[in-house]
């Protein structure tokens, strides 16, 4: 571990989201704690900071002290810009994104959970740049800043010494990531391990499973959904899926498409990748075994899948995240 404390700066504002700003300061504070066990030097000085000094409220309604960005004197280690209700109004005020701005030129490296992409977007700083927010905020943020390479599916991206992440409890999964950067992978476990978290979750923005976005749509396909995925090696063809709901093709491909927003085919896809990725993570068996059990047909067809909706071949997938 290095000896030298780093300065971690978590911007808080009105509405914002609790988790975004307490998942890495508690990654953060997990790291100290361990550190002090050791006999070790504070690896971080965490602060919470915000237009004015005194109690931010949360969207949650829990309040936040925080210190005021006029008290940052020089450089700071790692600036943190968290997400949640707030941060459309937040990215508007002037006095915040000019202050981001002069602060990220004088920090080693900047970071946002969730919908703080949109103030470091509004700042300028992810002009060019591989970014991820929140699953349900991606397109926004693409058509707000046009000059983003917006990805919709992983759980954080580094492109250079900017850090972006996904959905709320993604934050940690970030701090964690900035640990293992700083005080290597044995420190990182630690924490993880200490806080009972994935070190690196398996897949993508997994809130947005195929599961978790069809519980969005009409209950009339709910039981269908179930039996797919606990049938999914099986035929789930558009003409057994139809008849399984005693309705004609046409009428089943109208309402299914209108209901869920996306076709069968497209469902049973990703409940197939879905599954192929818990083998490939849980298991060590061959890709055509698991290609086979998750009802690709073919290993060829399972890999087209991956890619086309993880942009990973199984092999890359399983190296990562095994």
């Amino acid at each position: 571990m290095s000896s030298e404390a780093r300065t971690i700066l978590l911007l808080a504002f009105a509405n914002v989201q609790l988790l975004d700003v307490c998942g890495p300061l508690q990654v953060f504070a997990s790291a100290n704690e361990l550190a002090a066990q050791r006999g070790l030097a504070q690896p971080y000085v965490p602060r919470i900071v915000a237009a004015e000094r005194g109690p931010i409220t949360s969207s949650s309604g829990v309040a936040l002290l925080a210190d005021s960005i006029r008290s940052v004197k020089g450089a700071v280690h790692t600036l943190i810009i968290p997400g949640g209700r707030g941060v459309i109004p937040a990215s508007e005020d002037a006095r915040l994104t000019r202050w981001t701005q002069r602060q990220a030129a004088r920090s080693t490296r900047i970071a946002s959970v969730c919908s703080g992409a949109f103030l470091l977007a509004e700042a300028g700083l992810l002009d060019g740049r591989r970014v991820v927010t929140h699953w349900a905020r991606c397109d926004e943020l693409a058509e707000r800043y046009p000059h983003l390479r917006v990805e919709t599916d992983p759980i954080f991206i580094r492109d250079g010494n900017v850090w972006t992440s996904a959905g709320v409890t993604a934050g940690i999964d970030l701090a964690l990531a900035l640990v293992e950067e700083d005080h290597g992978r044995s420190m990182a476990l630690d924490v993880a391990r200490e806080l009972v978290v994935f070190l690196k979750r398996p897949g993508g923005q997994s809130q947005f499973s195929a599961m978790l976005s069809m519980q969005r749509a009409d209950d009339r396909f709910g039981e269908l959904h179930s039996w797919m995925a606990s049938h999914i090696a099986s035929d789930l063809s558009v003409p057994l899926l139809a008849k399984r709901l005693h309705m004609s093709e046409r009428s089943f491909m109208r309402h299914y498409k209108a209901e869920t927003g996306r076709t069968p085919a497209r469902t049973v896809e990703q409940l197939r990748v879905e599954a192929a990725q818990r083998m490939l993570g849980e298991t060590s068996w061959p890709a055509k075994r698991i290609a086979t059990r998750c009802g690709f047909g073919s290993e060829e067809t399972m890999r087209r899948s991956f890619i086309r909706l993880l942009g990973v071949a199984p092999q890359v997938y399983r190296e990562r995240f095994s």
